[in-house]
């Protein structure tokens, strides 16, 4: 009875480990995934260099920017003017608080209808804004949490020459937590960038407006510039996830090799242990089915057992925070994952919430019910081809 329960708990610990792993794993892909996805709003279009594929090397003439603004199915901002912003993306280096080292932060410098194409995503938590002209920033919550002197009020240092902190916002889960963000004019003399526009966002009307004005750019041979929704361009940035989607294939693919094989030798023990009470059932009329069907379904349960056991196992996860690279804009990412119901995780990308939801605990829990049949159809159908005058020897 010992070594039975000795045996059981070991493999449902094991495939506890798997399960967490799997989960862990596909935390990441779903979470980084969801974080691009809700980036940005489906009603911006962001302009940038044909042929360029992100923001920091889309730069392109600033001559073509009065065009972009009169053109059809722009809306109009607050002032009664097209609602457009020139904007430049580049990468400064920050120390980290913790004295870890210093890493590349995005800082995008923007011009006033910036901040109001963004507003219904981004929250001002403490101070104001940036203002034109000056050199002064805002900066999210995440960077704030991550590096020093960057209290509202406080002098940051890079470029040329220090900058205010004015502001932190809260990006509301989007790619924009992980920015500082600046006056355009300011962020281009920075970085002697005064007569070109790294690229151009219009708020479109409406979603037909959208599509049409993406098109429309990308259509017109004088421009030579590319038009993408907003949100197409923060998807694609997902390929990030490559890496630990391969590396998460194979974890979990050998892991789950070594727990396929500690429920089969569970259920084989199972077998051993239980030979006289198999044959027993034999002699009272029980059909091999039903033996093969018992035991796959003690199979299945002691794989849902080990499915609770890494849910329980992710637990200390709760809160924890570490750091990456992002390839496409070479700054630093950030992951913190929080539990909170109904089974939701939140992880953060750059400090951006990353969710995992109960879709991802069913897969995981699928996950392992999948080990536990396969590991134990074949010791269930030894039990049932067993000879009764044998079983009952035993």
């Amino acid at each position: 009875m010992k070594l039975r329960r000795g045996l059981t708990t070991m493999t449902a610990l094991g495939i506890g480990l798997t399960v967490m792993t799997a989960v862990f794993l596909m935390m990441l892909l779903a979470g980084l995934k969801k974080a691009f996805v809700s980036s940005g709003d489906p009603l911006n279009v962001l302009v940038i260099r044909k042929g360029s594929t992100s923001e920091l090397t889309g730069g392109f003439t600033k001559d073509k920017l009065p065009i972009l603004r009169q053109l059809p199915g722009v809306a109009l901002d607050s002032h009664g003017q097209p609602m457009a912003s020139g904007e430049w993306v580049v990468v400064v280096v920050l120390p980290h608080k913790d004295g870890t080292g210093e890493v590349n932060v995005t800082l995008r410098g923007m011009e006033p209808d910036g901040l109001e194409l963004r507003g219904k995503r981004v929250k001002l938590l403490e101070g104001n804004w940036f203002q034109s002209g000056q050199r002064e920033v805002a900066l999210s919550r995440s960077i704030h949490d991550r590096f020093g002197h960057t209290n509202v009020g406080d002098i940051i240092d890079f470029g040329k020459g220090p900058w205010k902190v004015t502001g932190i916002f809260d990006g509301g889960g989007s790619a924009y937590d992980s920015e500082i963000w600046g006056d355009f004019n300011q962020v281009a003399n920075q970085f002697n960038r005064q007569n070109a526009v790294g690229n151009v966002y219009l708020r479109a009307t409406d979603a037909v407006a959208a599509d049409a004005l993406k098109h429309r750019v990308a259509d017109d041979q004088q421009l030579q510039l590319e038009g993408m929704l907003e949100t197409e361009y923060y998807e694609k940035q997902t390929s990030n996830g490559g890496a630990i989607r391969f590396v998460g294939i194979f974890v979990g693919f050998t892991m789950a090799i070594g727990s396929v094989f500690a429920a089969a030798n569970t259920m084989y023990a199972a077998v051993a242990y239980r030979s006289r009470e198999i044959a027993t059932l034999r002699v009272m009329g029980f059909r091999r089915g039903s033996i093969v069907i018992s035991f796959v379904f003690e199979a299945v349960l002691l794989a849902l057992l080990g499915a609770a056991v890494g849910v329980v196992l992710m637990l200390p996860f709760n809160g924890m925070s570490t750091s990456t690279a992002n390839n496409v804009t070479f700054s630093e990412v950030s992951f913190s994952m929080n539990i909170v119901a109904p089974l939701t995780l939140s992880l953060k990308f750059l400090k951006i919430p990353l969710e995992i939801s109960l879709p991802v605990f069913v897969w995981g829990t699928v996950f392992a019910v999948v080990m536990g049949l396969i590991g134990g159809v074949a010791p269930a159908w030894n039990a049932a081809r067993r000879e009764i005058l044998a079983s009952l020897r035993d």
